[in-house]
């Protein structure tokens, strides 16, 4: 861990704050059934600015002429890690993780009234999690009591989120790092699964080689549920029952990234099961990584968000048109939406803590925001060709989608997953050589 990162952040967001205080408490455990947990994974922001990954913690800030950040953490209790594992304490937490101040989260409803009287202003993501709106009300119900002693209450609550969404957009040195990191281990495990995969598999076969990949070099979970797709299923864009048996013939769609260190990444990738695509499987798979390629060079900085997705359905329905499925010219087809039978989502996402990462698309004006040196997102177009009566028997259930992680840098852009192998020739040849 980046000790320095971590208190530049607070720093950052300190001065941001001008004045007021923060709360930023971390995401609560979750019960599975009975008295088993899903495993407990922190919140996305309370992390960013803390790199603190146990349960029941909460970050305080205090920002004005005297600056200073607080931990609220589980005590040390020698009896409690002998059943759940080590903890560190708020002593050792407040050395090791570099706050100016750590106390006991057993102290929040003694300490915050007190921390929160006299303050301008809140900052706090009001609304996200209605245990912690009724202890935050009830802390400054608290304050309001004291009113006629001459303290007062902060004026007015601003969503802490925000301004930590603009400072989690621009990925840092640090970031990236762990940032390719997962891309190059998410691009082995899909490359790993496309050698695996052969008719007469089941789905969650295939799942297991890459979740293998994923574990073995050190990531900590898949960063979201991964979609193992075969033949039709790929035409359900969040399917994830993954247990249906794959055919030959038929594609396999693999959407699945992995975490390391709270960073994710995010590929899919679609392949046929038995390692040689169709003639029509071919064609529709080529206009997709066209297209992908097309959105891929309007990824740079001081083009606006939009301009891939722009780029990518220009050529997406070019190629349904020549396919005889949309009608008309380009311009029609896209104005009309009559592609949206066969392209339904957006080109990408934001990408980094969360898989769909913090950060606005649009600026408060309505306009498109910015790309810049320091984002990293997601270009996945696609294609997917359900039954109908308008649509030949020969396309139907195709699904393909392509997708690969993208930081922007300050001259264009650089394809963290460009390891995970995606055109046709390569994905034979690495299938024939299984």
């Amino acid at each position: 861990m980046n000790l320095n990162e971590f208190q530049q952040r607070r720093l950052t967001l300190l001065n941001k704050m001008g004045a007021g205080v923060a709360i930023i408490p971390t995401a609560p455990e979750a019960i599975r059934n009975r008295d088993s947990h899903y495993a407990y994974r922190f919140d996305s922001y309370f992390y960013y600015l803390t790199g603190f990954a146990e349960p029941e913690a909460m970050l305080v800030l205090i920002a004005g002429d005297n600056p200073k950040s607080i931990l609220f953490c589980r005590d040390k209790d020698i009896e409690r890690e002998i059943w759940d594992g080590f903890r560190y304490g708020p002593q050792v937490a407040k050395e090791k993780f570099g706050f100016d101040e750590a106390y006991s989260v057993g102290h929040l409803d003694e300490m915050l009234p007190k921390l929160l009287a006299n303050q301008p202003d809140l900052f706090f993501s009001l609304g996200a999690d209605a245990h912690w709106d009724a202890r935050v009300t009830g802390w400054l119900n608290a304050v309001k009591a004291l009113v006629r002693t001459g303290v007062s209450a902060p004026e007015s609550i601003q969503d802490v989120r925000r301004l930590v969404d603009n400072m989690r957009m621009i990925k840092s040195p640090y970031e990236l790092d762990l940032m390719r990191r997962s891309a190059k281990i998410a691009a082995g495990a899909h490359n790993r699964a496309m050698r695996f995969a052969k008719p007469g598999m089941v789905e969650y076969e295939v799942e297991a080689e890459f979740l293998h990949e994923f574990y073995r070099n050190g990531a900590q979970a898949p960063a979201y549920t991964s979609i193992v797709a075969g033949g039709a299923n790929a035409c359900t864009l969040h399917y994830n029952a993954n247990n249906a048996v794959l055919n030959d013939g038929d594609l396999l769609l693999i959407d699945a990234g992995c975490e390391l260190d709270g960073y994710a990444s995010d590929i899919t990738r679609t392949f046929p099961v038995n390692g040689k695509f169709s003639a029509i499987q071919k064609d529709v798979y080529e206009m997709v990584l066209a297209a992908q390629a097309a959105a891929i060079v309007q990824a740079m900085p001081g083009n606006h968000w939009n301009a891939p997705h722009e780029a990518a359905l220009q050529v997406l329905a070019r190629g349904l048109i020549d396919f005889g499925l949309c009608q008309g010219t380009v311009d029609s087809v896209i104005e009309t939406g009559s592609y949206r039978q066969f392209y339904m989502h957006r080109t990408g996402h934001w990408l980094g803590l969360d898989v769909h990462d913090a950060g606005e698309y649009k600026t408060q004006s309505g306009e498109w925001v910015t790309l810049q040196a320091g984002n990293v997102l997601t270009v996945e177009p696609g294609c997917y060709i359900r039954p109908a009566d308008n649509v030949p028997e020969h396309f139907w259930n195709i699904g393909i989608r392509i997708e690969d992680d993208v930081l922007i840098t300050g001259k264009g852009n650089e394809i963290l997953t460009k390891d995970a192998i995606k055109t046709v020739t390569d994905i034979e040849k690495a299938m024939a050589d299984k």
